[in-house]
């Protein structure tokens, strides 16, 4: 909190370097050296304090606690076994023979990104689980027809979180149901139980309800704009999916060739192997962490996804290793694959790194604590669960992490309701909800955000560059939705004057894409 405004420095300047560089690293770096200065320039030798800190952040992401840490080098661990699992699968032929099993059944550019968008929504688990899932599982497809990579990807993240956040049945739901429990009994609210809550804050998660629509009129009514245009064009003219002038994407790898015929099954069992793999050890881990009955809702709130990812992604291993073996693929094709897969996985990793590391230190900052102590101020109550969307947005895209926005702002929002007017209760507790999956959606350093490049395939800065002019429609679209929830208490005029707003929006960027595209001809 002593920081103050200054405490938005770094995640901005970070924002603004990688727009201006166009190097993710190089930014990131940049902002957690001042980030990092900043926390310690009040000590003496305060160079040496922050090199101390950063070196500290960067070694807690492996050891914890004298042990090992077992959420993010757990979720490092799983991307370089997922990146294994992509090379084999290319090697035995299995994506190439997927792609054109799948070139028979999903027959245009069109149906190829509304399956991926369709299994968005059905992988509602778990966001990370999701993004890198639905991303490897769509690309033979999407690459057939030539949709580029920033648009898969933008599809993927435009799915994931929107679904989980409204989904009571993953980790998503279990966390903030958890939250919204807590609340609702610190301020006697006996009304409805927080299950209740969360069911009847969903539609009002007005963000999440458009984001996920969009997605579907982007694809139907094509509906690709500034730098999403471009690298669709790009992808449809020439058949580079991705920028080649940055280099191979995440999850590529051009030493990794098909060696074998394959089959479309080579394919579909390590991934089916994946889901139920995860989804069975998130039920057990659940399980071993509930004390008491374990209730569904218990299950999920007590899970340990990065474990289940983990222990799932070793059991697709394998299975993927025996597929390998039984269409005799020489040891030194797959051993040539097992590297080229780990290779695939780094800069992703090196960017995940970069952006734990630069959460931490924006925590020490007080960022957090500095936007949500905005909430403060004297303002009309109508006017309440837009601002909230506007700070809790903020909040996420600066510290790149919804979960912590919701942390911080969930109890604030229902305190600034509980001394206000109680009826507010649910409204701003979605506003909040609905604004960190904004600002997740913005933020370059959002886990989320590179784990969907991730698994799309896609140059990071690339995907975010593409997502944000959809992201901030969308925010424009939730604003004057939330506008008309507080001025008349009503949800259906929420989503009344949402759909009318989406509707507009849809209509003008189907007339300029159409005027772009008739004056190109």
């Amino acid at each position: 909190m002593e920081h103050g405004i200054l405490s938005l420095l770094p995640p901005v300047l970070a924002l603004l370097m990688v727009i201006i560089t166009k190097r993710v690293l190089f930014s990131l770096g940049i902002g957690i050296i001042v980030g990092a200065l900043m926390v310690n320039q009040t000590e003496e030798m305060f160079v040496n304090e922050a090199i101390g800190q950063i070196f500290t952040i960067v070694s807690g992401i492996f050891i914890a606690d004298g042990g090992i840490n077992t959420w993010e080098f757990y979720i490092i661990l799983f991307l370089l076994i997922l990146g294994v699992i992509a090379s084999l699968i290319t090697v035995t032929g299995g994506s190439r023979a997927f792609g054109e099993w799948a070139l028979t059944k999903v027959k245009t550019r069109t149906g190829a990104q509304f399956v991926s968008g369709f299994l968005g929504l059905i992988i509602f688990i778990d966001d990370y689980f999701n993004s890198l899932t639905v991303g490897n599982v769509s690309r033979p497809f999407t690459d057939r027809h030539r949709v580029s990579r920033a648009k898969l990807a933008y599809v993927v993240d435009s799915t994931a979180a929107p679904i989980c956040v409204v989904s009571p049945i993953s980790s998503w739901g279990a966390y903030i149901i958890t939250i919204i429990g807590g609340i609702l009994a610190t301020h006697g609210v006996t009304q409805y139980e927080a299950l209740q809550a969360f069911l009847l804050i969903a539609p009002m998660n007005f963000y999440a309800v458009f984001a996920v629509l969009l997605v579907f009129a982007v694809a139907y009514f094509k509906l690709d704009f500034g730098p999403m245009r471009i690298h669709e064009n790009r992808a449809i003219e020439t058949g580079e999916l991705t920028d080649t002038d940055k280099g191979p994407a995440p999850g590529e790898s051009e030493d990794a060739k098909p060696v074998g015929e394959g089959h479309a099954g080579d394919l579909i069992w390590p991934i089916a192997t994946l889901i139920a793999g995860t989804v069975l050890f998130m039920v057990i881990t659940g399980v071993q962490a509930t004390e008491g009955q374990a209730s569904l809702l218990a299950t999920f709130e007590n899970t340990d996804v990065a474990a289940s990812l983990l222990y799932g992604g070793l059991i697709s291993l394998a299975v993927t290793i025996v597929i390998s073996l039984l269409r005799s693929i020489p040891v030194k094709n797959l051993s040539t694959g097992l590297w080229a897969g780990i290779k695939s996985m780094l800069p992703a990793i090196y960017i995940l790194i970069f952006a734990w590391t630069i959460i931490e230190i924006i925590g020490e900052l007080g960022t957090g604590e500095y936007l949500a102590s905005i909430v403060d101020q004297h303002i009309p109550l109508a006017y309440l669960p837009a601002l909230l969307f506007i700070i809790a947005g903020f909040m996420a895209f600066s510290t790149g992490t919804s979960w912590g926005t919701f942390a911080v702002m969930l109890p604030i929002a229902g305190e600034i309701a509980a001394l206000t007017d109680i009826s507010l209760m649910l409204p701003v507790l979605a506003a909040v909800l609905a604004g960190a999956i904004f600002g997740d959606h913005c933020s370059p350093i959002s886990d989320t955000t590179i784990l969907s490049s991730t698994g799309a395939g896609s140059h990071h800065i690339d995907h975010v560059i593409t997502q944000l002019p959809y992201a901030l429609i969308v925010g424009l679209i939730t604003i004057l939705s939330f506008l008309a929830l507080g001025f008349t208490g009503s949800v259906w005029a929420g989503l009344l004057a949402g759909f009318a707003a989406f509707a507009i929006s849809v209509f003008i960027l189907k007339f300029a894409v159409s005027k772009l595209y008739r004056a190109a001809q």
